[in-house]
């Protein structure tokens, strides 16, 4: 029997969809101001990381609710048409723009050692929404986002820091949350040290679950689910692509309430 897509996101966390000439288009459009956000001055100095070598870009795109860019036109096609008919069609979020560089990741100064290897040698491997707070970086489960979604914007080889999830991630994630808020109201779960819980559920995850390298080109797309462990591989200093850098858009539009979130599929 063939799996619906539903069945492979719910199953794996994840799901890449084919060239589609709308969300190409989309992309053609959008791609000169996302260029222009990440060679901005002022935005590379704030959003600038790791030794030059990745904008991390943070609600920068300035679309509009219907994620239109200038003349973009509103985000539509298969991937779209999909997240309409799972998730509703609520307001897109303000995109983030991810401009990553060759030689990813180099080394910020003052960067401990620990956290470049980390990095480095585990794509700096995190769930979206659980935030590192304080000096000691302690995990504190503070949005609630519906899904991830990633639109590349500019050709560049496979290699070339791609996105990584690991398959199966959200459901150890989503028992880890379970169990570390039980018994606690959702008004105080923001405010909950959740960070032992945390690095035992990555743990259980790189030892259970298949890391997955999803390069992706203009008109194509991938979805991740909320609660899925993921983040972005090295680019080779020996491996050219583009000059304005591998560069997509990320969208997160907030979730429901935070039981419903935790809850749902």
């Amino acid at each position: 029997m063939t799996r619906s897509d539903s069945d492979v996101l719910s199953e794996t966390g994840w799901l890449k969809f084919r060239h589609d000439p709308r969300l190409a288009a989309w992309s053609d459009a959008v791609r000169p101001e996302a260029i222009r956000i990440s060679t901005d001055p002022a935005a590379r100095r704030r959003w600038l990381r790791h030794g030059g070598t990745w904008f991390a870009g943070v609600s920068v795109l300035g679309n509009r609710p219907d994620g239109s860019v200038g003349p973009s036109g509103p985000l539509s096609g298969r991937a779209i048409g999909f997240i309409e008919r799972n998730f509703g069609s609520n307001p897109w979020d303000l995109g983030q723009v991810s401009a990553c560089y060759r030689g990813y990741p180099a080394c910020d100064p003052g960067e401990s050692v620990p956290n470049h290897r980390y990095r480095r040698d585990r794509d700096a491997a995190h769930v979206d929404g659980l935030h590192p707070v304080g000096p000691r970086r302690r995990r504190h489960l503070r949005e609630h986002h519906r899904f991830i979604l990633g639109i590349p914007l500019t050709e560049q080889p496979p290699e070339a820091a791609p996105f990584v999830v690991w398959e199966g991630s959200h459901e150890i994630v989503r028992t880890m949350l379970k169990d570390a808020l039980e018994g606690i109201g959702p008004e105080s779960w923001g405010d909950t040290d959740i960070t032992e819980a945390y690095q035992e559920a990555r743990r259980e995850i790189w030892s259970r679950c298949e890391r997955r390298e999803v390069p992706a080109q203009p008109g194509e797309a991938y979805l991740v689910h909320r609660m899925a462990l993921h983040g972005m591989a090295t680019w080779p200093r020996t491996l050219h692509g583009p000059d304005e850098g591998r560069i997509i858009a990320y969208f997160r539009p907030a979730g429901s309430a935070a039981r419903a979130w935790l809850d749902a599929p």
